[in-house]
């Protein structure tokens, strides 16, 4: 009997495969950051972590592969899961995926734990703390050798990350070379993307806040207060 391909298999094959993959992306990254730091140090750690930061990415080209096939969508798969074809290739964002494997689990489980707006700044802040230590991991390898640079140690690195995402650039530590300015510009579009997010939803939650409050005193106003024209027992002026 012929199983077609379409939606179910694809929620069935990724359910399989959120629990794998959850561990795969950090696992990428401290690989990832193992080949960077150690550098040229110890050649014995950088092989180990170059081979499986090639296994774990043949596993995200696979996944990829599988769920391109069961969709049944063919090209449309490329464009309705953008942020899966940008994430394959470049599979450093591949740990931005962690957030949407959590919120996966925890929607199985049942109701989260934390509010639509403790969600939101949560996952913003987790976004903004990998997207900051895989941009000073992925600019320290370009510029640390090139000449004329200023980042040259994990610290320069880390430091210049966070003024760019926070879009402070204090520039007494700057990428030189067109990579590391390109992931200069992809940092700071980010940053400024995930400060407008967090903005909002404290904003959305200050002002439901502020209107429950409004509609817990509306009942209590004008009722028996002294000297209101509609207080029980005072007659009505008319002219």
């Amino acid at each position: 009997m012929h199983v077609r391909n379409g939606p179910a298999r694809q929620r069935a094959w990724e359910r399989r495969l959120e629990l794998p993959l959850l561990i795969a992306s950090p696992l990428f990254l401290a690989c990832y950051a193992v080949l960077v730091l150690v550098h040229r140090a110890d050649p014995v750690w950088h092989d180990v972590a170059l081979a499986w930061l090639l296994l774990i990415w043949t596993l995200f080209t696979v996944d990829y592969g599988v769920r391109l096939l069961l969709s049944g969508q063919g090209p449309r798969f490329v464009r309705t899961h953008w942020l899966d074809t940008i994430v394959l290739v470049l599979p450093l964002l591949r740990p931005l995926r962690i957030v949407n494997t959590y919120v996966a689990l925890q929607r199985r489980r049942g109701r989260p734990r934390l509010s639509l707006y403790g969600r939101v700044m949560a996952y913003a802040g987790v976004t903004a703390a990998l997207l900051t230590f895989a941009a000073a991991l992925a600019v320290l390898q370009q510029e640390r050798d090139a000449p004329g640079a200023t980042i040259r140690t994990f610290g320069d690195s880390v430091w210049w990350a966070c003024s760019a995402i926070t879009t402070v650039g204090y520039g007494d530590v700057t990428p030189v070379t067109p990579w590391g300015r390109t992931c200069a510009v992809a940092l700071m579009i980010c940053g400024l993307a995930l400060l407008g997010a967090v903005t909002g939803s404290f904003s959305s939650w200050l002002i439901q806040v502020f209107d429950r409050e409004d509609q817990e005193r509306a009942p209590d106003t004008g009722k028996g207060s002294p000297g209101s024209e509609n207080s029980p027992g005072t007659p009505s002026r008319r002219p």
